[in-house]
C-alpha cells in the first residue's frame, strides 16, 4: 500500500469515532412542558421564565442544547390527556408538568417518560407516587404539603384579624384527586372549628364562575377569605386578588405570588422559586437518574408574608408583634 493511501485510510479510522461522538455530543435533549391554563398573561410566563432561569443556571440554553415542546390547555381539563399524548408521541426525554392535572395527565400518558411535577398537593394522595422518599415509577418533583398546611393559614389569619368570625373558602373541585381533595376540606373545617370560624365553601370550575362566586360570599356575609390551592386559581390569581379587593375582603392565599399582585397575606412556598428548581430534576435525569429513585422533595422554607398598602387600603390596623413574626412585608 503506497503511504499517501495508508495515512488517508488511517486518517478516516481516526476521524470516524471522532464524528459519532460529536454527533452524540451535539444532541440536543427535547423537554415537553404541559400546563392547565395557558401561555398569553403575565402570571403564566412569570412561571415560565422562571422554569428557564432553572435551565440557565445548569447550563441549558432553549435552542442551542435543549429544546422545550410547550402545551396549553387554556383552562380546559378535558385536553390535558390529548396534550400528553401528543408530548410522547413526539419522543421528548422528559414532560414537566407543574400541576396535579397536568401530572396525571401525563401519567396516564405514558409510564415510561419521565415526569417531573413542580407543584403538586399531595402526590402520595393522588396517586402520583408510592411515598415521598421513594416515589417509583416514572414521575418525582415537589410537593406543597396542600392539605397540612391549612391549620396554620386558618391561624396566621385568626390571629392577623382576631374578629374574623365568618370565612369564605374559595377552592376548585377538579383541582386533584379524591383523596387529596377530601383531606384538603377536612383540614380546613377541623382547623375553623378549633378557631370559632364559621366556613361557607364556595366553588368554581371555571374563571366565568368567579363573579357568581364572590356574590356567593358577599351575600353569606363573610368578614374574610381564604383562597384554597389548585393551579387555576393560581392562574387566575390576579382576577382572584382584584375581586378580593372590591369586596373589601382581607384574603389569606398559599403562595406569595398573590400579595405581589395586592393579596393582603400568604404563607406557602414560592411558586416561581419551586418552578426554577424543577430544572434541577430535568437536569439529573438528562444525566441518567431515574425519576422514581429521584425522591420527591418538600419546600425547605414557608413564608409569611404580608401587603401593607392592601393592610392600609382595607382599614385594617394588625398588631406589631404579628408583623414581626411575617418573613416579609410588600409596600
Amino acid at each position: 500500500m503506497r503511504r499517501r493511501g495508508f495515512i488517508g485510510l488511517l486518517g478516516g479510522a481516526i476521524a470516524w469515532p471522532f464524528a459519532v461522538w460529536a454527533q452524540q455530543a451535539a444532541k440536543v435533549a427535547r423537554i415537553g412542558y404541559l400546563v392547565t391554563g395557558s401561555f398569553e398573561s403575565a402570571e403564566a410566563q412569570a412561571l415560565i421564565n422562571a422554569f428557564r432561569q432553572g435551565l440557565r443556571e445548569r447550563g441549558y440554553v432553549e435552542g442551542q442544547n435543549i429544546l422545550v415542546e410547550y402545551r396549553a390547555a387554556d383552562g380546559k381539563y378535558d385536553r390535558l390527556p390529548g396534550l400528553a399524548r401528543e408530548l410522547v408521541d413526539l419522543n421528548v426525554d422528559v414532560i414537566v408538568a407543574p400541576a396535579t392535572p397536568a401530572a396525571r395527565a401525563a401519567r396516564q400518558a405514558t409510564a415510561t417518560v419521565p415526569i417531573v411535577a413542580s407543584l403538586m398537593q399531595d402526590p402520595v394522595g393522588d396517586g402520583l407516587g408510592a411515598s415521598l422518599a421513594t416515589p417509583g415509577g416514572n414521575i418525582t418533583g415537589f410537593s406543597l404539603l396542600g392539605p397540612e398546611l391549612v391549620p396554620k393559614r386558618m391561624e396566621l389569619l385568626k390571629e392577623a384579624l382576631p374578629n374574623v368570625s365568618r370565612v369564605g373558602v374559595l377552592w376548585h373541585p377538579d383541582a386533584f384527586g379524591e383523596r387529596t381533595t377530601r383531606d384538603l376540606l377536612r383540614e380546613t373545617e377541623t382547623a375553623a372549628q378549633g378557631l370559632g370560624v364559621t366556613l361557607r365553601f364556595v366553588s368554581v370550575r371555571s374563571p366565568d364562575e368567579f363573579d357568581r362566586a364572590f356574590s356567593a360570599i358577599a351575600t353569606e356575609r363573610a368578614d374574610a377569605l381564604l383562597v384554597a390551592g389548585g393551579p387555576m386559581l393560581f392562574v387566575e390569581r390576579a382576577r382572584i386578588v382584584d375581586l378580593a379587593a372590591k369586596g373589601r375582603l382581607p384574603s389569606m392565599f398559599n403562595a406569595r405570588e398573590y400579595v405581589e399582585l395586592g393579596g393582603l397575606m400568604s404563607y406557602g412556598a414560592g411558586v416561581n422559586d419551586l418552578l426554577r428548581r424543577s430544572a434541577t430534576f430535568v437536569d439529573k435525569i438528562l444525566k441518567g437518574a431515574k425519576p422514581g429513585d429521584l425522591p420527591v422533595e418538600q419546600p425547605t422554607k414557608f413564608e409569611l408574608v404580608v401587603n401593607l398598602k392592601t393592610m392600609r387600603e382595607l382599614g385594617l390596623t394588625i398588631s406589631r408583634d404579628f408583623l414581626l413574626l411575617t418573613d416579609e412585608v410588600v409596600e
